[in-house]
């Protein structure tokens, strides 16, 4: 895949290096690394799309904990560009728990930066109040948002939560003493009602009050400066205005997705038109508002269909010129014969999915250089 220079790029080149940025981050003192990562997404949002894969590093089809490996890799030789993590276990564990958690993310993640790819970070978030899950269950959860927010009975305990994540954030130094940039998605598929931070558990008022403070304390006080702020609901609205309905506001998100896996074939309903409109949604606005945007997740469990890869996912993903940075499908899970989302070695979609590979328009690890840095290209 090749890097054809055009007037639109040698301008972003030019505002890159007089300082004089299109696209402004919400942190002004993100480092010279994450502030290179926003710009050089944007650029690539604009003709190709990068692909990510959750829990690629850590493990995958029968397997887990091996060094170098991921199921994409060994399909097509190259990792994903973007690499999904969890901070779920930085909560809610016993302290050992936590220590073996948090060293295997600090290697996968200085890994994935110091090779060129791309880490997000999911947060399923254990309920600070009643220690039970990140789902919500009718019989023990307890609404927190409320509980948690500034003047909450819990408002001390999430700031200590926090500062475990800023912890992290800190400790994720590659060799040459820079920090890895990391996309942050903190509570995701709000609008939904199975986490405990949904919609029918949570006001819009306390929902919006807690993104802002930990955006502004992880940032403000604790001093992160590696992370860009993504927002992504489920897939649950249709129209710009329903999707911004719990929106934190401009200076409070980087990033503008959206979860969709029941428009991608989830029970066997297919719903292309209704997947392109509500990227459409997320798309156009995140050109008018100078954000990213991102389809954070999708996928088929299974993969049972031959060709989703290049019928549906690609055929959505090219559909309308869309200005999407990459594309997430969910994990392989390293026992369960079924709950899988990228393909392995035999797996019955491995050939359509090298078409996905080796089109121009997808972006996999190794086709492209130097992400963090003014002199970003694609090989």
């Amino acid at each position: 895949m090749n890097f054809i220079p055009n007037k639109k790029n040698a301008l972003l080149f030019l505002l890159m290096i007089t300082g004089h940025f299109l696209f402004a981050q919400i942190d002004k003192n993100a480092t010279k690394e994450t502030k290179a990562l926003y710009e050089n997404l944007k650029t690539i949002s604009k003709k190709h799309i990068l692909f990510g894969h959750q829990h690629a590093l850590e493990y995958g089809h029968g397997w887990s904990n091996e060094e170098n490996r991921s199921d994409v890799k060994s399909v097509t030789g190259s990792h994903p560009a973007v690499i999904g993590i969890d901070f779920s276990g930085f909560s809610g564990h016993p302290k050992e728990e936590i220590e073996k958690t948090t060293a295997i993310l600090k290697k996968n993640v200085i890994a994935t930066y110091e090779r060129g790819g791309i880490t997000t970070v999911s947060w399923h978030f254990m309920n600070p109040a009643s220690s039970d899950s990140f789902y919500w269950k009718d019989s023990t959860s307890v609404a927190a948002m409320k509980l948690i927010k500034e003047g909450g009975s819990h408002h001390e305990q999430y700031k200590e939560i926090l500062k475990t994540i800023a912890d992290f954030a800190h400790s994720v130094k590659a060799k040459d003493g820079t920090l890895a940039p990391m996309i942050f998605r903190p509570f995701h598929e709000f609008d939904g009602d199975w986490f405990w931070w949904g919609k029918s558990h949570t006001s819009r008022e306390d929902f919006i009050a807690v993104w802002q403070f930990t955006v502004s304390y992880l940032r403000d006080t604790l001093g992160v400066h590696n992370f860009i702020y993504a927002f992504s609901p489920d897939a649950r609205f249709n129209s710009e205005n329903e999707y911004l309905e719990r929106y934190p506001g401009d200076n409070y998100a980087d990033m503008l997705g959206m979860d969709d896996y029941g428009d991608f074939g989830r029970d066997g309903k297919y719903n292309i038109e209704a997947a392109v409109k509500k990227l459409r949604i997320i798309s156009d606005l995140a050109i008018k508002k100078k954000k990213l945007a991102a389809l954070t997740e999708t996928g088929l469990e299974s993969i049972p269909d031959k060709i989703w890869w290049t019928e549906t996912l690609l055929k959505v993903l090219k559909s309308e010129h869309l200005q999407l940075t990459y594309v997430l499908v969910w994990r392989n899970d390293t026992t369960s014969a079924t709950h899988f989302y990228a393909p392995f070695p035999g797996q019955l979609s491995v050939p359509d999915f090298m078409k996905f590979y080796n089109d121009p328009f997808t972006l996999f690890e190794n086709d492209f250089k130097q992400i963090y840095s003014k002199k970003f290209s694609l090989k």
